[in-house]
């Protein structure tokens, strides 16, 4: 037998080249670009809702969106999807939940969404599970990103929620540490004033903290110009100082509304409510102080004194005055997916369609400032197409994007259905 040999540079290129290629196949892969037409757009952008549109997705954005009159004659994507009239809009954005931290909140073991230890820089991100059997249950909303929120521990913070993708991808983590959590209110033991002195506190101490330092380095004295490198905590403090992270405040009566408010404006914080049952006796004051609110539409019976005044048409009230509303369920990761349903009884009690659909993507986008919410040129291709009304109990998603690619909406719900409803020759306990 001859033995032909290779010397080695040859045999390493020969070896790279199915490497290069499986690369360049995927990245082709990834690359697909759709047009969906014959849409009826609901846009949440300066276009409003367009009749007939075509949208063009391509590398995981939104690269053209076209109304009837300028849709060209011919159009060269990978794939063309004919709407047919039906309705697409932005992938809903889910908030303030535990989703992919909880599996089963009974079962300790499956929860990471607290820890007694847990304080400003808690990041529950790192326990996220992308895998989680809830996200493709909650994609069946239309949702298809989510701001996960930790329930924190002991301390004054609860720590700070992050921004996922519903992919079920392992990389689906987009933005870690966006915001903190603070939740105020009534106290079992104690007193409510202690928290929101505590609260006044940290920001007056880390302002001191602040402008020493910033008089520090404007000295000739060598020794007060040495920087002292701040603690976490006195870091992510600083970026709440800077308005660079929101404040994400749990409140419902309208004194506390008020002394949060109060904070905001000393120190310059951008704050965010939620729950604000009392947010409609202080309407004035949440719109002068352009304050956001985080809320459900469902919310119509007290769940303690703080919150009497919950009702179905708040949600109505303070849309009209003015103040940017997000729609989130109250309940653990399992509720979700009922976030359109939410926004059905919403209109159902005075919100208006667009506003209503706005509480679900555009408001949330802005607030977390997401590339998201919108069905716009340079946004991420985050879309939902829906076989009717999206609000009615009985429409269901057609189909989903997120980052461009087309995802799947089937649960580990549908697979036991059918398993259970298979006929089969196993014993009935086993299939019914």
């Amino acid at each position: 037998m001859k033995v032909i040999q290779i010397n080695k540079p040859i045999l390493n290129a020969l070896v790279t080249i199915p490497f290069v290629l499986c690369a360049f196949i995927t990245s082709t892969v990834q690359a697909k670009s759709t047009a969906i037409t014959h849409a009826t757009v609901y846009t949440l952008a300066g276009e409003g809702t367009i009749e007939n549109a075509t949208v063009i997705i391509d590398q995981g954005k939104i690269t053209q969106v076209y109304s009837s009159d300028n849709t060209p004659e011919n159009i060269n994507t990978d794939e063309i999807i004919d709407a047919k009239g039906r309705i697409l809009t932005p992938g809903f954005i889910g908030s303030m939940n535990s989703l992919g931290l909880v599996e089963v909140s009974a079962v300790a073991r499956s929860r990471d969404s607290k820890d007694k230890e847990a304080d400003i820089t808690f990041d529950a991100s790192l326990a996220f599970n992308p895998k989680s059997t809830l996200i493709a249950y909650t994609r069946k909303g239309g949702i298809t990103s989510n701001i996960v929120a930790p329930q924190g521990g002991e301390d004054l913070f609860a720590g700070q929620s992050f921004v996922v993708d519903l992919s079920g991808e392992f990389n689906s983590v987009t933005d870690r540490q966006n915001a903190v959590i603070v939740h105020l209110g009534a106290e079992t033991k104690g007193s409510r004033a202690l928290k929101l002195q505590a609260l006044d506190y940290k920001f007056e101490d880390a302002q001191k903290a602040l402008a020493k330092q910033a008089l520090a380095n404007k000295s000739k004295d060598k020794k007060a110009k040495e920087d002292k490198e701040p603690k976490r905590d006195e870091l992510v403090i600083n970026a709440l100082l800077a308005g660079e992270k929101p404040l994400i405040a749990y409140a419902d009566r309208a004194t506390d509304l008020l002394a949060l408010i109060a904070l905001k404006q000393k120190y310059g914080l951008d704050l965010v409510l939620v729950g604000a049952s009392d947010a409609v006796l202080i309407v004035d004051e949440i719109v002068a102080a352009n304050v956001p609110i985080i809320l459900s539409a469902i919310d119509n019976l007290p769940s303690s004194f703080d919150s009497l005044h919950a009702n179905l048409s708040n949600m109505a009230m303070l849309t009209k005055a003015g103040v940017k509303v997000i729609l989130a369920p109250e309940g653990d990761s399992h509720n979700i997916n009922r976030l359109r349903f939410d926004a059905g009884v919403a209109v159902a009690n005075g919100v208006s369609r667009i506003d209503a659909l706005a509480a679900l993507t555009a408001n949330v986008a802005d607030v977390f400032k997401l590339n998201s919410g919108r069905i716009q040129v340079g946004k991420n291709a985050d879309l939902v197409l829906w076989s009717a009304d999206p609000f009615e109990l009985s429409t269901k998603v057609d189909s989903m994007w997120i980052n461009g690619k087309s995802i799947s909406t089937r649960s580990r719900q549908d697979d036991l259905r059918d398993r259970y409803l298979t006929k089969s020759d196993m014993p009935k306990a086993y299939s019914k």
